[in-house]
């Protein structure tokens, strides 16, 4: 129905050379391997320390093949789950889906005592192996051979959804988002920044995403593909999710499960959600694209960006389609000061919708605000309607916007907005995505039968009532400029406001296009085309294909690169999105 070329790669793998022999697969083979390490040691100890998510029975009785003489548990170092609870409580506020960032360290919540006593009881042991393991393990010890558990955020969330409890938690029938706000508020921040400081210490990673199937290779191996990928293009491993308003394009051109009713989102370019595949061999690992922000930031972001943006990556290409589907929710995005003194985050989520395809004839986007609406009656309708009392006429106050393949309309943080049904949207933002105020939800209940959320006692507060139709076109709606105009090469201008970092150009080729760096990752996507290669004029990195619709980044520090035309696209018109911090 929608089928364009059937090419998109849904597990991109980056193949890293040299280290085959340092890879392993299977509790027996990783085992063998850490046997092998200890070999001759009168006393080994070995530390395992878990992402919040890592399946501890799981991996336990795996690594029992050591056949430990002691065992100590890093979660007896810490106060007890219901002192915890209240340690963090101010940071989970009472919202369903906002908290506040946490700026706690995971080893505020160990006791100095506890972990002195715990260092004695493993120091006492005087010959076999001592397991070390849990969250925060490496606070009490890195032994002899430490191995850290990690698990990609993706694999969380899944897990969170068949029952899993938080860290700490006794909340395994709490609904999903409970979970994820606890998770996205604290508990990952306070892994992350405990992980971030260890790299160079792992003697091993495991990846334990795969149930019943982990994959270990050695700490070298990992530092050096972290490395190696900070210094060419590559691509993160997708993950796609269906919704209330999903459609139907992302099933079709993306090869996605036929038996789903809808497709909703797809996470492509986002990397503190989306994984990395690693091939060593025969063995692909998988990590969480964020150890490549943490370890690798000054090659990967550039020096300005690293300086502005520490180690974020503040660029997400997503997918929004609701091709046969609905309206997304009415929302609006906080403004900058709203989101740094309400919920901790230093910018906001500025956006831009890129009409990647729509129905035959168009459709359309609500944006801003119509002339000469009445705030104050605006407010108590979306009060009314979310009370179920009427429903809300949102073309009454918003902009109801028609759209084309190929348009771009920017979104300023304040603008009220959502995409219309029948348009598959690339959305081109910030990063800091969940602080999303919905507005109205068009009288719908979630995929788990309850009501979705709204928050329009945020959502009040940061409506900017002046962004209105006038004004709306002038700013926000297809503000191209040409660049240039070569043989077989166009560049565009096209956006976003002046009120967002993120710079976009379009390039639309039959012949080469040489790209510059200009010191900002760069972040794009194959709009238009069957596929292009990715080359260097000096030979840095080997050619790197890519498809349509596909998200690639290129680090800052491939400061020259050509993108082209390959064999099978030659003769057609190819078109990228081109989005960089300015």
């Amino acid at each position: 129905m929608f089928a364009r070329y059937h090419n998109y790669d849904k597990y991109p793998e980056i193949r890293i050379n040299g280290f085959d022999s340092e890879a392993f697969e299977g509790y027996p083979a990783i085992v063998a391997e850490i046997k092998r390490r200890i070999e001759g040691k009168t006393k080994a100890v070995v530390v395992l320390d878990f992402y919040p998510g890592v399946d501890e029975k799981e991996v336990l009785e795996g690594f029992l093949y050591l056949n430990p003489v002691k065992m100590f548990s890093a979660d007896d170092c810490t106060y007890d789950n219901a002192t915890y609870e209240a340690m963090i409580k101010d940071y989970l506020t009472d919202d369903r889906v906002f908290g506040v960032l946490t700026t706690k360290k995971l080893s505020d919540f160990f006791l100095k005592e506890k972990i002195e006593h715990m260092r004695h009881e493993i120091d006492r042991v005087e010959q076999g192996v001592v397991l070390v393991y849990g969250t925060g393990a490496a606070l009490i010890t890195t032994g002899d051979v430490f191995i850290y558990c990690d698990l990609a955020r993706w694999e969380i969330q899944n897990r969170f959804k068949a029952g899993m409890p938080n860290y700490k938690g006794n909340n395994v029938n709490d609904p999903f988002l409970s979970k994820y706000k606890r998770g996205f508020f604290v508990e990952w921040r306070l892994a992350d920044r405990h992980k971030k400081k260890l790299f160079d210490k792992f003697d091993y990673l495991l990846d334990t995403n795969q149930k019943g199937c982990p994959k270990m290779i050695t700490g070298r191996a990992f530092t050096h593909a972290l490395k190696v990928i900070s210094h060419r293009p590559f691509r993160l491993v997708p993950y796609f999710d269906p919704g209330v308003w999903g459609g139907q394009w992302m099933k079709d051109v993306c090869g996605l499960d036929d038996d789903k009713p809808n497709y909703a989102w797809c996470f492509d370019g986002v990397p503190e959600e989306n994984s990395l595949y690693l091939r060593f061999g025969d063995i692909r690992v998988e990590i969480p694209a964020i150890d490549l922000v943490f370890y690798q930031p000054r090659p990967l972001l550039g020096e300005r960006v690293h300086a502005r943006f520490g180690t974020e990556f503040p660029i997400r290409f997503d997918f929004l389609d609701t091709m046969e589907g609905g309206n997304l929710s009415l929302q609006v995005h906080p403004l900058t000061e709203y989101i740094q003194e309400t919920f901790g985050m230093h910018y906001t989520q500025d956006e831009s919708y890129y009409i990647l395809d729509c129905a035959e004839g168009g459709s359309y986007v609500y944006l801003g605000l119509k002339e000469n609406i009445d705030k104050n009656q605006m407010i108590e309708d979306l009060k009314r309607a979310n009370r179920g009392e009427i429903m809300f006429d949102a073309e009454k106050y918003v902009n109801k916007i028609p759209v084309k393949k190929h348009d771009h309309l920017s979104i300023p943080a304040g603008t009220i907005h959502c995409s219309g049904k029948d348009t598959m949207v690339l959305e081109i933002s910030a990063t800091p995505y969940i602080f999303t105020f919905k507005l109205w939800d068009w009288g719908r209940v979630g995929l788990d039968g309850l009501p979705r959320p709204t928050h329009i006692e945020h959502g009040e507060q940061v409506i900017c009532f002046d962004r209105t139709t006038k004004w709306v076109y002038d700013n926000l709606v297809n503000k191209f400029e040409e660049i240039s105009k070569e043989d077989g090469v166009i560049e565009v201008r096209t956006g976003l406001h002046e009120r967002e970092f993120i710079e976009t150009r379009r390039h639309v080729f039959t012949m080469p296009v040489v790209h510059q760096s200009n010191g900002s990752v760069c972040v794009f996507n194959l709009v238009e085309g069957e596929e292009a290669v990715i080359t260097s004029p000096t030979g840095e990195f080997e050619p790197f294909v890519v498809h349509y619709a596909e998200t690639f980044i290129v680090p800052a520090s491939v400061e020259s690169y050509v993108i082209s035309p390959t064999e099978k696209s030659k003769g057609q018109t190819l078109m990228t999105i081109k989005a960089y911090v300015r």
